[in-house]
């Protein structure tokens, strides 16, 4: 094994790998963790809140966990990227929401709502005046869709077991009042049966093109998999007006991608999945068609239309019309954006996009599409197009401006332009519009990954029409910011004046909890709804009045009642921890001590260690060294969390920093030296604390996690042995990049060879415990990865264990899977650290 990364521990950890062999763990059955653990995991969890943009009410949606296996057994469908529950045509999934109560906000007056007993609900969805909320229930036979009163705290079902769950499914409309439903085809028959014998081969072709093909999953296969793909995901639109009911279809059945209302709600934007399909990309890559209708179901125009998009460049973009969207101002006019370079990242072309707008009159017919209007171009942008928030129209000046959105995506740089979009745009051209209208005025410059400077995020409601716009009062507008800090995070809510661009500090938390601004109650930003926290209290929702002084209790109000649901964890003790890797950089982590640590290291006993990781890119060493997180938030962790070995006597090192610094387009090339430094750190800190055995530590990570763990133990000495889930080992099985690498597999032949964990398999002489989901939807995980880099370690005579859990995606859910999952772990941890026999 190679010397990257030795000291004494790391020694230690070699001899303790190379002695004699283990007995063989227990190979059948499912489970079960140390009771201690299993406690908590069956813990209830925490509320979901749903506010109503009025401010008036809140939803608490009841939350339910460890759903059985059996619901991950249902018969599935898997096509084009989406995995189909064929019995009620939405996503297959498992129960996830299965209570409400209505909680005013005033009074904390809470109502629960009378649902059925077996209620598998979607999040709700409120109106935009706040009178009334949607939402879905599955059922085993279907989706229904459900419609609550806020005043008189009931609700009702709305349709019958028809809704397609697998579209939007539905939405409001602009009144308030009616919502626009995607259902299941009155008329559909029964899903198409596979034939005994195939009609033909299964057949794919390219010629010319190129294009990055990225390792999607659950893709379509073949003839039938597209009959299928047209039976489960074709809908018909139905306007539904609760009030009388009244049920009106609009226009033919289609394969609808989106459905989005005008402003004034008398034309929809439709985009329509069309042939050919692909059977090496998802649905969201097909062709489509992008086109008005009127209310009536007529074709009004047609706004963009492409093919299937198989030869998009690596992060590139179409090279057509995208972004498209209504403007919130307007009636009826679009709004979207269009490449100048191609699409390609990699093409010197600046500017590199354009942005247009396109006034759409509701006259339908093909004599009105031959006389249509063109689109108008108002803006170009020096580097890639991200986004456009409407401004809300103010007196003063505000109607008709925008912030604008672009990414360098060299640089990993950001920049916000406030624009003024209809001066501009009522420009002959391009060259008019920059040499009459305003000048766009740079609010923001700087660095995505800079989190110390980052300026928050604007406050948006929604407007008259119920559509999202960036509020504004005054003159200016409000930031809710997360307020990293290299003690944590500290949020705050500032006022930023559009004149100067001034900001002023509203509020911000304390340095003794986790306080965060939901929603402002008035639009001054003086009343907040807040999410508060500290490491021994539940998040709850407050009333705060910023009139009152901080110190006056009668200025924090709580709303909700949340309560502890695992007081034993109290006792784990928690701090934000920083550290330094040998070149300087600067890292961080979350140290965990387990409960009793003080009589767990009586007469100088010391603590066995997991660190848990996640490797991360940057382009330069002070952005990699900013912390992240709180030591204010609340300790609770539930599912297949590693912070479970806390209750079985381990300290935790989580979330440890393992930047990979550099520039994009190589950094990877030093990927393996950059975290074995980053890991001798984290040793090196832990030894500090007096607390803790750097001999007897271990390794794990999820994902990408999973991907370094395996590569720590092929080139360094420093664990004695890893836990890796769910992760890809073997780099030529994702060539056309993966992550942050943006080179292909012909392009950098080398470095997707040295970035494999799978070709230093021999030098995986460290056990490495290998746990992965049969069903794997994830990109470039697949279950593949993990049995091929068993088999390659077992065939060099090294340590390991695989497991795979049957109808488990990339993460896992259920009750017998998280059980598993939890239980391996502890074995394994016990098993190489010695902690085990210790305890014995």
């Amino acid at each position: 094994m190679p010397s990257t990364a030795r000291s004494v521990a790391s020694l230690a950890c070699t001899a303790f790998a190379l002695a004699a062999p283990l007995p063989a763990l227990p190979a059948d059955g499912w489970k079960q963790p140390p009771p201690a653990i299993a406690r908590v995991v069956e813990a209830p969890p925490a509320p979901a809140i749903v506010i109503d943009p009025t401010r008036t009410w809140l939803l608490q949606v009841e939350a339910t966990s460890l759903p059985p296996l059996a619901d991950l057994a249902r018969p599935m469908e898997r096509l084009a990227g989406t995995r189909v529950d064929p019995a009620s045509n939405g996503p297959h999934r498992p129960r996830r929401y299965v209570g409400l109560t209505l909680v005013r906000l005033a009074d904390g007056q809470a109502t629960r709502l009378a649902l059925p007993t077996d209620a598998d609900l979607s999040l709700p969805d409120w109106s935009h005046d706040g009178r009334h909320f949607a939402f879905t229930r599955t059922r085993r036979d279907g989706i229904e869709l459900w419609l609550g009163d806020a005043q008189a705290a009931s609700v009702r079902a709305l349709t019958p077991a028809r809704v397609n769950g697998l579209g939007g499914p539905f939405r409001w409309m602009p009144d308030g009042q009616r919502l626009l439903v995607e259902m299941v085809p009155e008329a559909r028959g029964p899903a198409p049966q596979r034939p005994l014998v195939p009609a033909g081969p299964s057949i794919q072709q390219t010629s010319g093109k190129s294009g990055a093909v990225r390792t999607f999953q659950d893709l379509l296969n073949d003839a039938h998999d597209e009959a299928l793909f047209d039976h489960y995901f074709t809908s018909e639109l139905v306007l539904i007006d609760p009030r009388g009911p009244t049920f009106r279809k609009l226009g033919a059945p289609a394969l609808f991608a989106d459905v989005d209302p005008a402003p004034r709600g008398d034309l929809l934007l439709i985009t329509r999945t069309v042939r050919p399909y692909s059977y090496v990309f998802p649905a969201g890559y097909f062709g489509a068609v992008t086109e008005v209708w009127d209310l009536d179901g007529k074709f009004v125009r047609e706004v963009e239309r492409h093919g299937v998009r198989d030869s998009l460049p690596n992060e590139g973009v179409p090279t057509g019309p995208r972004s498209i969207g209504w403007r919130p101002d307007r009636p009826a006019t679009l709004t979207f954006a269009q490449a100048l370079d191609g699409g390609d990242p990699r093409n010197d072309v600046h500017p590199r996009d354009a942005l247009f707008e396109l006034e759409i009159a509701s006259e339908s017919g093909p004599a009105h599409a031959a006389s249509a209007t063109a689109p108008r171009e108002f803006h170009r942008t020096e580097h890639r197009f991200q986004g456009l928030s409407w401004l809300e129209g103010e007196a003063g000046g505000t109607a008709g401006q925008a912030l604008v959105r672009e990414y360098d995506r060299d640089r990993r740089w950001s920049r916000t332009w406030l624009l003024g979009v209809d001066a501009r745009a009522a420009a002959a051209d391009a060259a008019s519009a920059a040499a009459s209208a305003p000048a766009p005025r740079l609010l923001w410059d700087l660095s995505t990954q800079d989190r110390y400077r980052a300026p928050g995020t604007p406050i948006t409601r929604p407007d008259a029409h119920g559509r999202r716009v960036v509020a504004v009062h005054t003159g200016a507008l409000l930031l809710n910011g997360q307020g990293a800090t290299p003690e944590g995070d500290r949020p705050f809510l500032d006022r930023l004046a559009l004149a100067d661009f001034a900001t002023t500090r509203l509020w911000q938390c304390d340095g003794a909890s986790l306080e965060s601004v939901v929603a402002p109650l008035t639009p001054d930003g003086k009343l907040l709804l807040t999410r508060r926290e500290t490491a021994s209290e539940p998040a709850n929702w407050f009333v705060r009045d910023l009139t009152r002084d901080a110190a006056d209790p009668a200025g924090r109000r709580a709303v909700t009642q949340i309560t502890d649901p695992a007081p034993e964890l109290r006792k784990i003790e928690k701090r934000l921890v920083k550290y330094a890797r040998a070149d300087g950089v600067e890292l961080s982590a979350t140290l965990y001590l387990p409960p009793d640590v003080a009589e767990r290291t009586q007469g100088g006993a010391k603590l066995p260690l997991l660190v848990w990781a996640y490797p991360r890119e940057f382009n330069d060493p002070s952005t990699a060294g900013q912390v992240s997180g709180s030591p204010h938030s609340f300790t609770m962790f539930r599912g297949i969390s590693h912070l479970f070995l806390l209750l079985h006597g381990y300290a935790v090192l989580d979330n440890a920093t393992m930047p990979v610094v550099g520039p994009p387009e190589t950094a990877n090339d030093t990927f393996v030296p950059q975290i074995v430094a980053s890991a001798q750190a984290a040793l090196d800190f832990a030894a500090s604390t007096g607390v803790i055995d750097p001999q007897r530590a271990i390794v794990g990570g999820h994902s990408y996690g999973a991907f370094m763990t395996a590569h720590l133990l092929a080139h360094c000495d420093l664990f004695r042995a890893g836990v890796a889930r769910s992760g890809a080992y073997n780099r030529t099985l994702t060539p056309f990049g993966f992550q942050s690498e943006r080179r292909s597999y012909w392009e950098a032949p080398e470095i997707y060879a040295q970035l494999s964990p799978f070709t230093h398999a021999p030098k995986i002489n460290e056990p490495l415990l290998l746990i992965h989901g049969e069903m794997d939807d994830n990109q470039g995980t697949f279950p593949i990865q993990s049995e091929r880099l068993f088999q390659a370690i077992q065939g060099h005579g090294g340590t390991a264990r695989l497991v795979f859990l049957p109808f488990e995606a990339h993460g896992y859910v259920a009750r017998e899977s998280t059980l598993h999952t939890l239980a391996e772990m502890v074995e394994w941890a016990d098993r190489y650290t010695g902690a085990g026999a210790a305890r014995n």
